[in-house]
Formats: C-alpha cells, sequence, structure tokens
C-alpha cells in the first residue's frame, strides 16, 4: 500500500488579502472550486511549476467566526526560497511583519493575514548573517 501526501488546508476570513499575501510569496492559483450550495471556495496555491503539495485555502462565503485567534492548531507551512533576505525584504516592505527574522540567514517565520504561521527557510546552505536582520529581535510569536 502506499501514501501520497497531496495538500495542507488552511480556513481563511479574508481570501483577497490571503490571496494576496501567497502572491507575495511567489504562490499562483492551481485550482479553484466554488461550491454554490454548501456556501464554500477551495482555492489551491503553490509556487509556479509546482502542482504537488499545494496550499488549499477554503473560505466561507457566510463567514467563519470559529477560526482560532491563534491558527496554530496545525502548525505552520514552510517554502524554501531562493534568497531568504530578499524575501523577507519584499514581505516587510509590503507591511508583512517579520516575526522571526532570519538572522541566521537560514530561517525566518511570518504571518498570513489569518495568522497562518508560515516558515521560510533558505535554499541549500545559509546565507551569512546581514543587517538588519541580524540583530532584530523577534516580534509577536510565530
Amino acid at each position: 500500500m502506499t501514501i501520497r501526501y497531496l495538500h495542507t488546508m488552511v480556513r481563511v476570513k479574508d481570501l483577497d488579502a490571503t490571496m494576496d499575501f501567497f502572491r507575495l510569496l511567489g504562490l499562483e492559483e492551481k485550482r479553484r472550486i466554488d461550491n454554490e450550495k454548501g456556501r464554500f471556495s477551495l482555492i489551491f496555491m503553490a509556487p509556479p511549476g509546482q502542482h504537488e503539495t499545494p496550499v488549499e485555502l477554503t473560505y466561507n462565503w457566510d463567514g467563519d467566526e470559529g477560526l482560532p485567534s491563534d491558527s496554530r492548531h496545525f502548525g505552520h507551512l514552510a517554502y524554501r526560497v531562493d534568497n531568504i533576505y530578499e524575501m523577507c525584504a519584499k514581505l516587510r516592505d509590503a507591511g508583512v511583519t517579520i516575526n522571526r527574522p532570519p538572522r541566521d540567514g537560514h530561517m525566518a517565520f511570518v504571518r498570513s493575514p489569518d495568522n497562518i504561521s508560515i516558515e521560510l527557510l533558505q535554499d541549500g546552505d545559509a546565507l551569512a548573517p546581514e543587517e538588519p536582520w541580524a540583530s532584530m529581535e523577534n516580534t509577536g510569536h510565530w
């Protein structure tokens, strides 16, 4: 018997803001299901050229007040990036808080508009420590 990982699903309150956030990370919409009867949408997003293991954004049209305030009950999503400093600068410049800066040139954490914890990992070896990241403190929790 074989098993294959398919996707990670997260519930979101503000679909447009969340999709904009994932686009900042470089993901694109791969597939969408709008269910009129169930009054929800499923949007699958992944990096260009990567159709396996997307993130599934589940949006309930009538709201979702049951969402946990922390959204960490599932852990986090992780993405490998070409240059962690450039990605963090891009996110910061777009108004995203860098909760755990990439002080080590290897790992950072940010949160989506729905408070989803996102881990960013440097592809290959860690980059040499660089300011402003090397001396930046954590903000909030990740």
